[in-house]
């Protein structure tokens, strides 16, 4: 986490000495398109245990700070730092007994999002991209109710950005889509063994954001 904010500052830095330097803050919802298979869970002894599948993926909530660097009137080094929250359910059937009901269970999990954006200005507009880290924070589960399962989150994973601004006044405006290096569920685990259940989450995010002072 020390390393992300010693990034910005370095990028903020280096900005020209006639940049413009402006802070504001950002909220917003995000939707998670998520690609998974469903996936049998082991029990001692290697024997079917659960099938283990993705129900629902619920709209996230994002909310933090953002520092905007001007440089000239076209270009923008932009770095954010957000508190993310998103939840997603489970369907979770037991193996052990083949006529019971499938059971929804929900994990939630808490990330500060750091994104680093490169912007141009055209008009209104503002185009930009660039890298983001996902620092972890928290995470509550619902699987705990099951023997055996274990969560090993890293203390940071890593994606990209890209999106289009739009400003009125001293507000903004964003549709942006983010992309992942990591794959979904690779924080899951059933008695020591990792259950990756897709491809790197996706998501869209559209937010509404205040800048103090003016351009």
């Amino acid at each position: 986490m020390k390393k992300a904010f010693l990034i910005i500052a370095l990028m903020l830095a280096m900005s020209p000495a006639y940049s413009q330097l402006r802070l504001g803050l950002r909220a917003g919802l995000s939707t998670t398109d998520l690609q998974v298979d469903p996936k049998t869970v082991l029990g001692p002894g290697g024997v079917d245990y659960l099938k283990l599948a993705v129900d629902e993926a619920h709209f996230g909530l994002q909310g933090g700070l953002v520092i905007q660097a001007t440089i000239g009137k076209k270009f923008i080094i932009q770095p954010e730092i957000l508190f993310n929250s998103n939840k997603v359910d489970y369907r979770i059937t037991d193996l052990d007994n083949p006529g019971a009901m499938a059971m929804i269970k929900s994990e939630s999990y808490q990330y500060l999002d750091i994104p680093l954006l490169l912007g141009y200005r055209f008009g209104p507009f503002r185009l930009h991209a660039g890298p983001e880290a996902h620092i972890f924070l928290n995470s509550s589960s619902d699987l705990f109710d099951f023997d055996g399962y274990g969560q090993r989150f890293k203390d940071a994973t890593y994606g990209w950005m890209a999106g289009l601004g739009l400003d009125i006044w001293n507000f903004m405006l964003d549709v942006r889509y983010e992309g992942n290096f990591s794959r979904f569920g690779d924080h899951i685990t059933f008695y020591g063994e990792t259950y990756n259940l897709g491809e790197p989450p996706s998501r869209w995010l559209f937010s509404l954001g205040y800048m103090f002072g003016k351009r």
